[in-house]
């Protein structure tokens, strides 16, 4: 076997990080983010040698490689490995480490590091990795220090094999694996003698028992009989990134026509974009629960909660306010109740639920009264945005919603676009396959995250506000090794406009030094410094024809300027009335 793999029969270093980078091939790894560093150098050389089985992506900063692997494993599912050197590099991943544990992305990441000898007395680019993520790994453990024995090498893979089940079960998120090398790091001659080792290895009997498959599995689940017997449910479509989005909403439109219940869908989940799938579909609910009365007289018994719970605070308050009996369907083991209210977690997919001899009751009066508001609302919300010319800020979620081609991936930035698209996204049938990072909430990483769920796919968009843009715009110096196309809808309100929402917009100062935190920067010359398009939105019939059609490679940003503190007034003023004279 050693003869076979270039400088593996000559260097100890070498042969280790092959076991390691063919075990990971064989599992079905195909994509490895690897930052530049000398004590990685063993990882890369190893994984340069499984190159095109593995894709190898060299990205010079450590933050914005992470969320770039992060963007990748939500698009494919599968975990992507994170190489980096020794000292504070691995430090850089933090950020993208939380979000994927608490967004549940599978990540394999790989810090290497000085051996124990070289450890606690100042030798160069040496800190403490062990444990490095804390509490943010599904499982972490320092691999022992390269050795030239059989027993040691079968240890190796089987703890390689572990991590990657690890990264997807119970429950997907991010594995640490902290791998020390002692010198010679190049793929040079070290002096051992891997003679008898070389007669005792045999590729395909080493690694016979690596199988290529998906760990998770769930059990089919019947309908409870209280869901049956209640008519006054409803089903909560919350926060959503399946793999088989049509499969996902084809699910939950049959719990919902089976149980007569109307669907409240989140619109950061794809059941707003198959729309007609689903007769009871209820997009406008925030806005609804605004107007008191309704709120009263759409009280529920029972609700059951799909994945995560939506952003809507409103629906927040009157689920706590209301205290109906809450179920929440979701495979994960995470506690997925922030109202810790009267719940019950079902720990499967909503694609497990079976409907043997169910009957179907008809469409009762409650049903019908979400319908009708849900039309009439609807109807103000459009009517409304037609009649606006003006450049304001909450409108681009909804004309995004209806002019992207079918099935186009689009990543949405958090703060206020999260909740303009949970406000405005209107139902549509095109399949839009919307993305976010909505574990930790934050918007560091948001341009690399997007790069990563954009590279290999369908032209994709990001939707996003200036500070999250400018906080990652390191992200722009993958541009070269990204493949694809990103459309970034910018919208430019010089400032953090979701602060205008808070009581603390009264008080300036410190208001807009501390907190609108405007950075006064021209955009066009940003791009141009990045080799990326800019052209600025003049109007939104000008936005709407550079969404018709796509590019198919590159990078390009659509600036939209708007007036934050119009922003802000427009919808203090009009989010409630748009409900305020509905009844029932």
């Amino acid at each position: 076997m050693l003869d076979s793999i270039p400088f593996a029969h000559k260097n100890v270093n070498q042969l280790w990080a092959y076991i390691l980078t063919e075990t990971l091939k064989r599992l079905g790894l195909n994509c490895v983010i690897i930052c530049p560093g000398s004590r990685s150098t063993p990882l890369v050389v190893a994984f340069v040698q499984q190159i095109p089985h593995i894709e190898a992506i060299s990205i010079l900063d450590e933050r914005s490689a992470a969320f770039f692997a992060m963007g990748r494993a939500k698009a494919t599912g599968l975990p992507v490995a994170l190489v980096c050197t020794s000292g504070t590099a691995g430090a850089n991943f933090y950020p993208a480490i939380i979000e994927a544990q608490e967004s549940r992305i599978p990540l394999l990441v790989l810090t290497s590091d000085r051996p124990q000898e070289l450890r606690n007395c100042h030798s160069g680019q040496t800190i403490d990795q062990v444990k490095l993520y804390g509490n943010y790994s599904n499982w972490q453990a320092e691999l022992a220090t390269p050795s030239p024995d059989i027993g040691m090498l079968a240890y190796l893979r089987q703890t390689i094999i572990y991590a990657w089940e690890r990264c997807q079960i119970p429950t997907q998120g991010p594995v640490h694996l902290n791998i020390p090398f002692r010198d010679p790091l190049a793929p040079i001659p070290d002096g051992v003698d891997l003679t008898d080792l070389q007669s005792q290895l045999n590729s395909e009997e080493f690694f016979s028992g690596t199988a290529n498959s998906n760990p998770v599995s769930h059990s089919p689940f019947p309908i409870p009989q209280q869901w049956l017997k209640s008519q006054r449910g409803i089903i909560i479509a919350g926060v959503a990134q399946p793999q088989k989005p049509e499969k996902y909403c084809q699910a939950i439109a049959l719990l919902s026509q089976t149980l007569n219940w109307p669907v409240l869908a989140e619109g950061l989940s794809p059941v707003r974009n198959y729309a007609n799938l689903n007769p009871y579909l209820i997009s406008t609910y925030d806005i609804i629960l605004r107007n008191q009365q309704l709120a009263q007289e759409l009280m529920p018994e029972i609700v059951i909660q799909v994945g995560e719970m939506p952003t809507s605070k409103e629906l927040r308050n009157w689920l706590s306010n209301t205290q109906p009996q809450r179920w929440i369907i979701d495979s994960s083991y995470q506690n997925l109740d922030p109202l810790h209210g009267r719940t019950t977690h079902l720990r499967i997919s909503v694609e497990d639920i079976i409907y043997r001899e169910i009957q179907n009751y008809e469409r009762g009066i409650y049903l019908q009264k979400w319908c009708a508001v849900e039309e009439q609302v609807r109807k103000n919300i459009d009517q409304t945005w037609e009649n606006i010319e003006e450049l304001i800020e909450s409108k681009a979620a909804w004309l995004i919603s209806q002019n992207l081609p079918p099935r186009t991936p689009l990543f949405i930035s958090n703060s206020m676009p999260v909740r303009d698209v949970e406000f405005f996204w209107k139902p549509n049938n095109l399949g839009i396959k919307p993305y976010v990072n909505r574990g930790a909430n934050g918007i560091d990483g948001t341009l690399s995250t997007a790069l990563g769920v954009a590279h290999h796919q369908q032209s994709t968009v990001m939707l996003t506000g200036d500070l999250a843009l400018l906080h990652d715009t390191n992200g722009f110096l993958m541009k070269n090794k990204f493949v694809g196309h990103l459309t970034i809808i910018l919208i430019n309100n010089n400032g953090g406009g979701i602060f205008e929402m808070l009581p603390i917009a009264k008080f300036d100062p410190p208001f807009e030094e501390f907190f609108a935190t405007s950075q006064d920067i021209d955009f066009a010359l940003l791009c141009a410094t990045y080799n990326v398009q800019h052209e600025l939105i003049s109007s939104w019939e000008h936005l709407k024809q550079n969404l018709k059609t796509l590019p198919n490679t590159g990078i390009r940003v659509l600036e939209v300027k708007t007036n934050r503190k119009l922003d802000a007034k427009w919808r203090k003023e009009n989010l409630e009335k748009l409900a305020l004279d509905i009844t029932v």
